[in-house]
Protein backbone atom coordinates (compact mmCIF):
# COMPACT_ATOMS: atom_id res chain seq x y z
CA UNK A 1 0.00 0.00 0.00
CA UNK A 2 2.57 2.50 1.16
CA UNK A 3 4.62 1.42 -2.26
CA UNK A 4 1.25 2.08 -4.64
CA UNK A 5 1.20 6.16 -2.52
CA UNK A 6 4.82 6.74 -3.43
CA UNK A 7 4.69 5.14 -6.55
CA UNK A 8 1.61 7.47 -7.38
CA UNK A 9 3.04 10.42 -5.94
CA UNK A 10 6.11 10.73 -7.71
CA UNK A 11 4.36 9.65 -10.83
CA UNK A 12 1.76 12.79 -10.88
CA UNK A 13 4.45 15.92 -11.11
CA UNK A 14 5.86 13.64 -14.27
CA UNK A 15 2.50 13.17 -15.81
CA UNK A 16 1.73 16.78 -15.18
CA UNK A 17 4.77 18.11 -16.95
CA UNK A 18 4.71 16.05 -19.80
CA UNK A 19 0.93 17.44 -20.11
CA UNK A 20 3.05 20.94 -19.82
CA UNK A 21 5.24 20.09 -22.69
CA UNK A 22 2.49 18.35 -24.68
CA UNK A 23 0.71 21.72 -24.51
CA UNK A 24 3.82 24.16 -25.29
CA UNK A 25 4.02 22.16 -28.65
CA UNK A 26 0.81 22.78 -29.89
CA UNK A 27 1.32 26.29 -28.85
CA UNK A 28 4.17 26.96 -30.80
CA UNK A 29 5.67 27.40 -34.21
CA UNK A 30 8.89 25.09 -34.51
CA UNK A 31 9.15 26.25 -38.44
CA UNK A 32 8.13 22.99 -40.15
CA UNK A 33 5.53 20.63 -39.38
CA UNK A 34 8.00 17.31 -39.12
CA UNK A 35 9.92 19.09 -36.18
CA UNK A 36 6.71 20.09 -34.38
CA UNK A 37 5.21 16.27 -35.01
CA UNK A 38 8.90 15.34 -33.94
CA UNK A 39 9.30 17.38 -30.63
CA UNK A 40 5.21 16.60 -29.90
CA UNK A 41 6.40 12.77 -30.05
CA UNK A 42 9.33 13.79 -27.97
CA UNK A 43 7.66 15.51 -25.60
CA UNK A 44 4.63 12.64 -24.98
CA UNK A 45 7.44 10.09 -23.95
CA UNK A 46 6.23 9.19 -20.01
CA UNK A 47 8.88 10.42 -17.70
CA UNK A 48 11.84 11.57 -19.87
CA UNK A 49 10.09 13.58 -22.75
CA UNK A 50 9.47 16.27 -20.69
CA UNK A 51 12.79 16.81 -19.39
CA UNK A 52 14.64 16.12 -23.23
CA UNK A 53 12.01 19.06 -24.80
CA UNK A 54 12.84 21.27 -21.79
CA UNK A 55 16.69 21.19 -22.13
CA UNK A 56 16.53 20.54 -26.29
CA UNK A 57 13.58 21.81 -27.61
CA UNK A 58 11.58 24.37 -24.98
CA UNK A 59 13.63 27.80 -26.83
CA UNK A 60 14.04 26.23 -30.44
CA UNK A 61 10.42 27.00 -31.25
CA UNK A 62 8.79 30.16 -30.93
CA UNK A 63 5.13 31.56 -29.72
CA UNK A 64 2.74 31.82 -32.24
CA UNK A 65 1.55 35.14 -32.90
CA UNK A 66 -2.37 34.98 -33.06
CA UNK A 67 -4.36 38.07 -32.32
CA UNK A 68 -6.39 37.81 -29.32
CA UNK A 69 -10.07 37.80 -30.23
CA UNK A 70 -11.53 39.55 -26.94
Amino acid sequence: MKTAITFIGISIPFFLMTIWAIVDVAQKDFGTIKKKVLWGVIASIPFIGFIVYLIFGFRKGKKSKTPDIL
